[in-house]
């Protein structure tokens, strides 16, 4: 029998007014939490670290608490977000002994919020890729569908609050990392404003294009955590601090008549699903009862071009990731303490010259700044999520031939890495072909949010994304919980998630 039968019917903010009320206690939430795990993550694979007694031990603390989320069971991506004393792996080898020595900021400030973490998440090496399959800890399954991606880098943390194990986890997004695995697994996920939450790092990883934030079931955990994390500081370093009411008090709130432009046509991809089409068209539909305005256009970019120095930049700060992390190990980076196409990459990466990287930084910059240009005349920009529903596991990982090549590379002297650099070319087209459309907004830094408005016939989830304005969370929040409010999506339970005996 399950200690609390009734979990999966709340949302964070339910299960803490529970545990506010004395309805029930956090330890109560956590045995929940760690029975849903044991039952299901045998199958999903989403939790590669387990902090049971780490959780048991602080539940009683958080039931005593009055802070917004005491009590509430929660998962951290194992990346970027230190927990002290308990390992970090970046889904690597080569990370695999190191444990910092204390909790990073954002960590401070999920257990300020009275959230129990109760272990880490699944995510691809280094968070490359937009699938998380990485050798270290193998592939986690769709809740929807064992067989299907549950996208990246951020995919254990959708898997298991898509398979209910806790009602919203960590997730970082630096091409799209929590709006792709929330499109793949039927949550709601919003990448902020960039530096609105404060970094877990003393940099800015990827020249600050990472955003981290929550995958949640509800919107409105989503705008609470917000509230609970966003920088407050006005001198912290760049910070977009906060004006006006909370972010939870948007929900509910009439959005009023919104400009909406929304596009069909995949920014830096070749094609769009049908499903992804059909999602958009009932979107744009229901947009418009909704009594907003929408207009079919999008920003006038260079796709190809952006591409390639996506692929540029990303090979340069997996190079930086590799150097600085053996310089903090004290050991020598090898080929076989990474998987093949991250080792490839960063030795692409090293052999860049510093102008090849400012120019695919400036080519960035241009393109962000056409795309602010477009804001001037929309409050918001509306396309798929993906152009794919999840699709299989192992069909976007490097296979065959493709991955003999980046074998070879990976054993290649420094000048003739140099010749193979004209591949990025090729991977630049491939790599953004399932995720045309959500890099662009980590380098303009606009909040963004999948929303899980469409269910293909089988049954898959297909995100709708919507951007706002610079440093605008609130017109999106007031958007999402209306759209949540007509066309509900959290009592949508994927197979995975059946009854705990």
């Amino acid at each position: 029998m399950s200690t609390f039968p009734e979990y999966e019917q709340f949302d964070g903010l339910g299960l803490a007014e529970l545990v506010h009320t004395g309805q029930v206690s956090s330890l109560e939430l956590v045995e929940a939490a760690i029975e849903r795990i044991e039952a299901r993550n045998p199958q999903l694979n989403a939790v590669i670290h387990k902090m049971y007694d780490e959780a048991r031990a602080a539940a009683p603390k958080a039931s005593d608490s009055d802070a917004q989320f005491s009590g509430v069971p929660f998962l951290l991506k194992d990346l970027l977000a230190e927990y002290g004393g308990v390992p970090m792996r970046s889904g690597s080898r080569f990370f695999q002994d190191y444990v910092p020595q204390q909790d990073s900021i954002l960590v401070q400030r999920y257990k300020a919020a009275g959230l129990v973490v109760l272990g880490k998440t699944n995510t691809p090496e280094l968070g490359i890729t937009a699938v998380t399959e990485p050798e270290l800890w193998g592939t986690t399954n769709n809740p929807w569908d064992l067989s299907r991606t549950v996208g990246g880098s951020s995919g254990g943390s959708a898997a298991a609050v898509a398979g209910r194990f806790v009602p919203m986890a960590h997730a970082g997004d630096g091409l799209g990392s929590i709006r792709i695995p929330a499109s793949c697994c039927g949550l709601f996920g919003l990448k902020p404003t960039r530096r609105r939450n404060p970094r877990n790092t003393d940099y800015d990883a990827w020249q600050g294009f990472v955003c981290e934030h929550v995958l949640t079931r509800s919107v409105r955990d989503s705008a609470a955590m917000l509230d609970a994390t966003a920088v407050t500081d006005p001198y912290f370093p760049d910070a977009i601090t906060r004006n006006g009411r909370p972010f939870l008090q948007e929900i509910g709130r009439d959005p009023g008549k919104l400009r909406i432009a929304y596009t069909a046509v995949p920014f830096m991809g070749d094609k769009m699903d049908d499903a992804c089409l059909q999602g958009l068209e009932e979107t744009v539909a229901l947009c418009r009862e909704l009594g907003h305005e929408l207009i079919e256009d999008a920003p006038p970019i260079d796709g190809v071009e952006y591409a390639k120095a996506a692929m540029i930049f990303l090979a340069a700060e997996i190079r930086a990731d590799i150097d600085e992390a053996g310089r903090a190990f004290g050991k020598r980076p090898t080929p076989d303490q990474f998987e093949k196409s991250t080792w490839a990459l960063g030795l692409m990466g090293g052999e860049m010259s510093a102008s090849s990287f400012v120019q695919a930084m400036r080519t960035m910059q241009r393109t962000a700044h056409q795309i602010h240009q477009f804001f001037a005349n929309y409050d918001v920009l509306l396309t798929p999520t993906l152009a794919q529903p999840p699709v299989k596991s192992g069909t976007v990982m490097p296979t065959g031939a493709e991955a003999l090549a980046l074998q070879i590379i990976g054993r290649l002297r420094a000048g003739s890495v140099l010749k193979a650099l004209k591949m990025l070319d090729t991977a630049a087209a491939d790599s953004f072909r399932f995720t045309p459309s959500t890099p662009l907004f980590n380098a303009t830094g606009q909040p963004a949010m999948s929303v899980p408005l469409w269910w293909t016939d089988d049954g898959l989830p297909v995100g709708m994304q919507f951007i706002g304005r610079f440093a605008d969370e609130a017109t999106l929040f007031r958007l999402a919980g209306q759209l949540e409010q007509a066309q509900p999506w959290f009592d949508k339970v994927p197979p995975v998630a059946g009854e705990i005996q």
